[in-house]
């Protein structure tokens, strides 16, 4: 017998969300909808600071954190005009956003061109995003929304004007230290690790994200005492209190990851930092890259598969 198909059908939005500022912006602000369009687009979980914030005599539509700082989402629920790419760069320089996200029903040519030209132009530190909204039905299915990425930035383009940047700036310290990075991220994929570290730089630590702000695993190369670490950085409104909770399950944390940790609660700061160290591993030595390699793939595995579910569930 032939199985039986139906036509998947787009809908338009406006069925879904009659009015931009009251349906939309709540809709896209809810947990779940910002953990799939962070999903979608690559970056770590985005968590909801205000919606309709002030920006001057204007209002962003949805202000959220990352790793990384602030991200701004401007919503419009038809095509693209000026009017919306004049307000994301307002709102951009208004906050000092690190990542810029702008969701309509469809983009224009010319405003994925700016987009593009705005990646191509600024630092790594600014990323700018489109995003498409559509919705779908199967026969007579409830609606389904489904986010679609029409502009993202180039990391191959900027990660390369990176590395130019460095040839000509930085000491050669801090370009074995983006190299170690590269050649690490370039091994994992190799080995078809579901670790995705964040873009290298010129610096002695690496984030990776893990599946709530505030919160990263962090692996470090530090040059002066030769030794690696990988470590869960804790840097919330609320570090003291999460970090309180994981140290109270302290025992059975270790025992799953098969190694102990290090607690610093780092009193006098508002992070906190619970690592584990590999000593004798002195970045001048390239032919025991491998190694370090593997002991970073290990232990960055380890870390996200324990501590991943245990600080979605902190409260």
């Amino acid at each position: 017998m032939k199985p039986i198909l139906a036509q998947l059908q787009r809908i338009n939005v406006r069925e879904a969300w009659k009015n931009e500022a009251s349906d939309f912006t709540p809709w896209l602000a809810q947990v779940e909808n910002l953990h799939n369009l962070a999903e979608v687009l690559g970056l770590s979980e985005l968590e909801l600071v205000q919606t309709e914030y002030q920006v001057g005599d204007f209002k962003l539509d949805i202000l959220c954190t990352d790793d990384d700082g602030e991200v701004i989402i401007e919503n419009q629920l038809e095509k693209t005009n000026h009017t919306h790419l004049g307000q994301i760069i307002t709102y951009a320089a208004g906050i000092g956003a690190k990542k810029v996200i702008w969701v309509a029903e469809a983009f224009r040519a010319e405003h994925v061109a700016a987009l593009d030209f705005l990646n191509q132009n600024t630092t790594s530190d600014l990323n700018f995003f489109g995003v498409e909204i559509t919705l779908w039905r199967i026969a007579d299915s409830p609606m389904a929304p489904s986010f679609n990425v029409v502009v993202k930035p180039n990391d191959w383009s900027k990660s390369n004007r990176e590395s130019a940047r460095m040839a000509a700036t930085t000491t050669p310290t801090k370009q074995l230290q983006y190299k170690f990075w590269i050649e690490w991220i370039e091994n994992l994929e190799t080995k078809k690790s579901p670790i995705r570290p964040q873009s290298p730089r010129a610096q002695h630590w690496l984030n990776i994200t893990l599946g709530r702000a505030g919160f990263i695993i962090c692996a470090t190369v530090n040059s002066r005492e030769d030794r690696l670490g990988v470590e869960v950085y804790i840097n919330h409104q609320e570090s003291k209190k999460y970090f309180a909770q994981l140290k109270a399950q302290s025992q059975s944390i270790e025992s799953n990851l098969g190694f102990s940790l290090d607690w610093r609660e780092l009193p006098d700061r508002n992070a906190c930092r619970i690592i584990i160290y590999k000593n004798n591993a002195p970045l001048s030595d390239e032919d025991a890259w491998p190694s370090y390699f593997e002991w970073l793939n290990v232990t960055t595995l380890k870390l996200d598969q324990v501590f991943r579910p245990l600080v979605k569930v902190l409260i």
